[in-house]
């Protein structure tokens, strides 16, 4: 089983769909797609990633199902102004320091983190996600997955970087904080799991590629550095 994580191209997010530069992106992203062998393609509702799939399908001729919880990450806290900040945002004296950030089964018990939603849609995205790979065989209980039917499948999922760092963090069995502030995967970047079968029927995924964006250094066009807080490496 493999598991690929696309994140959708440079966004124009008043609109929620793509940049002119965002649409470049995604043709290029496009051309590397359309060779894969691919069992099944999933798409956030959102249209920046419906967009950006839109290219790799079309140039594949193929479809993908639309699923509502691979919408971009939706768990909010309420600010005292009377608006509210997301749990990717924040600065390392917001949380880095405090241990409970850093334990995967409790960062989103905080006292910070349960003033919003953050645990009902971090579960949402979570129990979504075992699942879809329970309906493809591969049942995750114990840290593991118990596999009742080894697959050769490659599923990919267009979506957001947020929800992206949720489901990558639940499947590795790492921290989302951890994921949301020490990871970062550009648009239309590539991010690559395989599940490792080594004990039968028992299994475990690993990160083989993180955040490539070849497709856009091959092509001439430069790596965007929407949500990414310093210089992008462009080699």
């Amino acid at each position: 089983m493999r598991l690929i994580f696309i994140r959708h191209g440079d966004p124009d997010y008043v609109n929620d769909t793509l940049t002119e530069k965002g649409k470049r992106e995604a043709a290029l992203l496009a051309q590397r797609v359309k060779n894969w062998d691919v069992s099944k393609f999933y798409v956030s509702p959102l249209g920046r990633a419906q967009l950006t799939a839109e290219y790799s399908l079309k140039a594949r001729d193929d479809s993908a199902e639309t699923l509502p919880w691979l919408r971009e990450f939706n768990g909010l806290i309420p600010t005292e102004d009377g608006g509210h900040t997301i749990p990717w945002d924040m600065y390392p004296t917001d949380w880095a320091d405090q241990e409970i950030y850093y334990d995967r089964n409790r960062w989103f018990k905080s006292d910070f983190m349960q003033k919003g939603n953050v645990e009902e849609q971090l579960k949402w995205v979570q129990n979504s996600l075992d699942e879809l790979l329970a309906e493809h065989g591969y049942i995750h209980e114990n840290g593991m997955f118990t596999i009742k039917k080894h697959s050769d499948e490659t599923l990919v999922f267009f979506c957001h970087f947020g929800v992206s760092m949720v489901m990558i963090g639940h499947l590795l069995g790492i921290s989302t904080m951890n994921m949301w502030h020490g990871f970062n995967m550009q648009p239309t970047s590539v991010t690559v799991l395989g599940c490792e079968e080594r004990q039968g029927d028992v299994g475990f995924f690993r990160c083989h590629v993180m955040g490539c964006t070849k497709h856009l250094s091959m092509g001439g066009e430069p790596i965007s550095n929407a949500g990414y807080f310093t210089d992008v490496f462009q080699k």
